[in-house]
């Protein structure tokens, strides 16, 4: 499949991005937008290239780097219209940075979501809702990459002309199944949202660190992570591409005395690791000559609850309310057919049944998932069955949270929307997450397990 209008010539210069700004602001309806990064090359995440299109003004791709990383006159020329973007808080981030803000939004990967379709990737939703099959496409690489091939910037360009097709029909199926408020509210909280903080301690993301136990250990962990990360910050180069995390967790096991024993290690055996193999070696010596008082700790403290694998024995009263909730979300999504993680942060409830508000009524209970960032619709859907399971206790220690909440019985809840809920199919087991994949749009995913608790 080739681009409707052929592919546009790429802006590169000052005088064809005011042209461009002037042509989409002259436009009409929303505007289709598209970032590409490098993700897995590069340590930033900026924006290598940039799509758009608006009934009008036509297609359009605009290199950012050729133009200072500034696009603010594009940014705007779009003031007041409508962004439509496929897993908009992985581009929203990039788009900003070049001087991009949009004031409305509609997110078509989090609109298929909240209508129940088991597949959300782009390819897959265009196939169900246009019939039309997108071939395998390049958003996995490496968009730094000077001049861009002229079959990506084919793949790019189609991008960006399906999704304001899409937007439309999706937000119909919305308004049938009564979710329009839903997802205007969900696009609020995505346009709002801002980039993630940054963890207090994020080399404990390290892949295999749960094989390191000892302190000691942990710090040459921490200690070539954080000389990786420095060094991959200042080359702008993707830090698994300058020592992978398998190799990090394997010298901290291995515990190497010297160079030279480092340098037997499997990946640090490589021409390219012998030229950082001083680096590494400091790093490594850093971290195992560590002051005992400065080791870190073999589990990060948090501010949460417990592992969920632990309430029954700690409090059997909060694993009663966990598994009542989980009931009551369960029913509510197969009710209408909508993910329960997007019914409510799992997160949120977790901290709501291990400590519930002390006077506990619907008002309180509101409160917490207010404070928790749960929208008005999310409040008013889970809300009063959620009062309810708070009132559940433990019958004994021995008894945990049922972590196969599925269909129970449904409990009344009403529609916040005014519409009658419908009786749909049980959703499938597909659906892709869209928060640091480059490639979301071409993959199929899975849907993670009903409250998957990953501290479990």
């Amino acid at each position: 499949m080739a681009p409707a209008e052929g592919v546009p010539d790429l802006v590169t210069d000052r005088a064809g991005l005011t042209s461009l700004a002037e042509a989409m602001a002259a436009g009409s309806g929303p505007v289709a937008l598209d970032a590409e990064r490098a993700s897995g090359f590069r340590y930033s995440a900026r924006a290598y290239l940039v799509q758009l299109r608006r009934e009008g003004a036509g297609s359009a791709l605009v290199d950012p780097i050729a133009l200072d990383g500034d696009l603010s006159v594009l940014g705007e020329a779009l003031r007041g219209v409508e962004w439509v973007l496929h897993a908009a808080s992985q581009d929203l981030p990039c788009l900003a940075e070049v001087g991009m803000h949009p004031d409305s939004l509609f997110d078509t990967e989090l609109a298929g979501r909240l209508a129940g379709y088991p597949r959300v990737g782009l390819g897959p939703l265009a196939e169900r809702l246009l019939g039309i099959r997108l071939r395998k496409g390049y958003g996995a690489a490496d968009w730094s990459t000077r001049p861009l091939p002229a079959d990506w910037l084919v793949y790019a360009a189609l991008d960006v002309e399906l999704l304001v097709p899409m937007r439309d029909l999706l937000a119909a199926d919305l308004e049938r199944q009564g979710k329009s408020r839903w997802a205007a509210e969900e696009f609020e909280a995505v346009r709002l949202a801002g980039p993630p903080p940054r963890r207090a301690e994020p080399w404990r993301r390290t892949s295999g660190l749960h094989k390191v136990r000892r302190p000691r250990q942990l710090a040459v962990v921490r200690s070539l992570w954080e000389s990786r990360d420095q060094l991959a910050a200042s080359r702008d180069v993707a830090p698994g591409r300058l020592l992978p995390d398998a190799a990090i967790v394997d010298a901290a096991l291995r515990e190497p005395a010297d160079k030279d024993a480092l340098a037997a290690l499997p990946v640090f055996r490589g021409r390219a690791q012998r030229r950082l193999a001083d680096r590494w070696w400091r790093a490594i010596r850093a971290g195992a000559t560590l002051p005992a008082a400065e080791l870190p700790e073999s589990s990060p403290a948090g501010d949460g609850p417990p592992p969920v694998n632990r309430w029954a024995d700690k409090d059997p009263d909060a694993a009663a309310r966990l598994t009542a909730a989980r009931a009551h979300l369960a029913a509510l999504a197969e009710q209408w057919d909508t993910p329960v993680e997007n019914l409510l942060q799992p997160d949120l409830v977790r901290r709501l049944c291990w400590t519930p508000p002390e006077h506990l009524d619907a008002g309180s209970v509101d409160a917490v998932l207010a404070a928790g960032g749960a929208r008005p619709w999310q409040r008013e859907l889970t809300g009063p069955g959620l009062l309810e399971a708070l009132h559940a206790t433990g019958p004994s220690a021995g008894e945990g949270p049922d972590t196969d909440a599925g269909a129970d019985e449904d409990r009344g809840s009403s529609s916040p929307s005014g519409s009658r809920p419908r009786r749909r199919r049980r959703r499938g087991s597909g659906h892709d997450q869209a928060r640091d994949q480059v490639a979301a749009r071409d993959q199929v995913g899975t849907v993670a397990p009903l409250f998957s608790d990953p501290d479990a």
